[in-house]
């Protein structure tokens, strides 16, 4: 169902002209990578979604775990940087965070989660998107990409 409606998600975000989404990278305790499948985009993702009107950033963030992930952050998330994302429309950008300190917590899934699991970094699913390999690679000292 939602994959019928993405080309009206995505016209709504290209009237609207620049918008903003978030992205975090959780890590557990064996330093496994929580990554999300949705129903509406192909392969596995950092958790997020977009930022809503009167929320900042970092609000977003921490709503989008608690509804992905089931994780709750006990400390501000840092804000890694931000990104062009022109894969979902030309003035669509993400703020990618990293998530400090977190607990468990309920989630809280619509029909547009599908999963939410820990994968080792260097055991991540084979479609995992392209911008969660590009973000990992730079965490380990490649050259940062301007796109998401």
């Amino acid at each position: 169902m939602l994959r019928l409606l993405l080309p009206l998600i995505k016209l709504r975000s290209q009237l609207r002209g620049i918008t903003l989404g978030v992205r975090v990278c959780v890590r557990d305790d064996k330093g496994g990578i929580l990554l999300i499948r949705h129903s509406y985009l192909p392969g596995w993702h950092f958790p997020g979604g977009g930022v809503e009107f009167g929320e900042t950033a970092v609000e977003a963030a921490r709503r989008e775990l608690i509804e992905e992930g089931g994780v709750e952050l006990t400390a501000p998330p840092r804000l890694v940087g931000l990104f062009r994302n022109p894969e979902w429309t030309g003035g669509d950008h993400v703020a990618f965070f990293e998530a400090g300190a977190w607990r468990p917590c309920a989630r809280r899934w619509g029909v547009e989660i599908e999963g939410a699991e820990f994968f080792a970094e260097s055991d991540l699913p084979a479609d995992v998107h392209a911008s969660v390999r590009r973000r990992l690679a730079e965490r380990r000292g490649a050259n940062v990409e301007a796109i998401w």
